[in-house]
Formats: structure tokens, sequence, C-alpha cells
């Protein structure tokens, strides 16, 4: 893979797995603990609505992330092992698994109306996998972090951060 493809592959999967980062801990910080907030008779609306809104911003994320993950691991840039895209690869597969077998359940059942226990668990159970996605995200940035020096100059954060031309620039 050239230079400048992975380079832009590494970008597109940095951003969505910060993006998924910044969603999880807005959810476990913000979101889950207003749900005891919210009037027991109007749960089961709040609920699906949240479901709905949270899908809008979550699922292209995820996706994002699932593909861009595929991708790396199929085409490793110079700078990531194979072995560190599979087990990033690996990660995203178990956070696949635990969102459509452990939380969607959950949040089906809340959506016919407020369960302690359901959303104690859906607490938990959240909090573990953004724990642990965290980590591996972390893992696949340092891993690619060899790669961001074979960056364009264009994208690199030093540059993006500073209003100093580049040598040949207009």
């Amino acid at each position: 893979m050239s230079v400048d493809a992975s380079s832009l592959l590494l970008g597109l999967h940095a951003f969505a797995t910060l993006g998924m980062m910044g969603v999880a801990w807005f959810v476990q910080l913000v979101h889950y603990p207003l749900f005891d907030h919210v009037e027991r008779l109007r749960f089961p609306a709040f609920e699906r609505q949240h479901q709905r809104r949270t899908g809008w911003v979550v699922g292209p994320l995820m996706l994002a992330e699932l593909g861009t993950s595929v991708a790396v691991a199929c085409f490793p840039p110079v700078a990531v092992s194979r072995a560190a895209a599979a087990v990033a690869l690996g990660a995203v597969f178990a956070l696949w698994l635990s969102t459509w077998l452990v939380q969607v359940p959950l949040h089906r059942r809340l959506a016919s109306g407020f369960d302690e226990a359901a959303h104690r668990r859906l607490v938990a159970t959240s909090w573990l996998r953004t724990v642990t996605m965290d980590g591996s995200r972390v893992l696949g940035r340092v891993a690619g972090r060899r790669v961001s020096t074979m960056a364009p100059a264009w994208m690199t954060p030093r540059r993006a951060m500073s209003m100093q031309p580049l040598q040949g620039d207009p």
C-alpha cells in the first residue's frame, strides 16, 4: 500500500475510532445516568427516541470503524504489524458482538418500560465495553503512530495546528 493510501486509511480509521470513543464516553458519563431521571410513564418513548437518534450517530461510525479495521487487517500499512491489525480487528468484532447480543436486547427491554435491573446491566456492560475498546483503540493508534511520520505534510497534526507555510507553499 502506498504511503498516501496508508495515511488516508489510518486517518479515516483514527477518525472513526476516536469518534466512537467520544460517543461512548458521552453516553456513559452523561446520557445513561440521565435514564434514572426520566418520568417512568414517558420512559418507553424516551428510550425509542434514544435508540433512533443514537443510531444516526453511532451507526456510521461503527461501520467506518469496522470497514477501516478490515482494510488495515487485509492491507496492513508498512508500519502496522499483521498481529496488531488482527488484534484490533478482533476487538472490533467483539464490540459488534457485545452490541448486538447484549446492549441492543437491553435497550429493547427498556423500550417497553424502565427496568432497573436492565438499566444497571446496560450501564455495567457498556462500561466494560467502553474501557476494553478504548484500550484496543489506543493500541491501534500506537501501532499506527509510525505511519503518521510518513503522512503527507498537509495531514500532519503539527501542520494542521500551525499556520506556518511549508516550503513550496504559495
